[in-house]
């Protein structure tokens, strides 16, 4: 199994203007599930600034996030957990992060399901975070595809309500397959 995975970017979408390559690399204990978790999550949140996996300059958070995006005073503004993820590590995040979105990515609705029932039951504060989940077919097809080397064509996708787009959808092609595809968003 390859250590990293490059994808080459194109896209349709004027509004999400994608740069030309990305690369991301297994860390220790991850598998391409975790990596097409990443890929998906930064093209859904892309925007200036997001990093992957990059320490955050400060000494009270003891986490590196799976993707964040910092202001111009190197706070988080966007931190996203991708995979597994725990209530108290979510808790944390939400005191020292106070500022920030908190965005957890799971590979289906159950998953997530399972999260927000123990984020429930461990009383995490309400109005802090958000999840989403895919459609697990769709997500082991696109974890299959992926290779060392990748080119992915983004067409269109979004959480919905915003022009063009009625539901929470990705469109795009990936090592010459098309995907179309809808998601679940909750927050909580």
């Amino acid at each position: 199994m390859a250590a990293k995975f490059n994808f080459q970017f194109t896209s349709d979408d004027r509004r999400r203007p994608l740069p030309h390559k990305l690369l991301l690399a297994l860390g220790p204990n991850e598998t391409v599930r975790q990596i097409t978790l990443k890929l998906l999550a930064w093209l859904l949140f892309f925007r200036d600034r997001l990093q992957v996996e990059t320490e955050v300059p400060d000494d009270s958070i003891p986490f590196i996030p799976d993707l964040v995006a910092l202001g111009y005073d190197l706070r988080p503004q966007l931190w996203i957990e991708c995979g597994d993820c725990g209530t108290a590590k979510l808790h944390k995040l939400s005191v020292k992060c106070s500022e920030s979105e908190i965005w957890a990515i799971k590979r289906s609705p159950e998953e997530a399901e399972g999260l927000l029932r123990s984020m429930a039951k461990d009383e995490l504060r309400k109005g802090r975070f958000g999840l989403i989940a895919f459609d697990p077919d769709f997500f082991d097809e696109v974890a299959a595809l992926i290779s060392e080397r990748n080119t992915l064509h983004w067409h269109r996708g979004g959480f919905g309500g915003e022009p063009g787009i009625d539901e929470p959808t990705l469109q795009f092609e990936l090592n010459g397959l098309w995907f179309d595809s809808t998601f679940r968003v909750w927050k909580y």
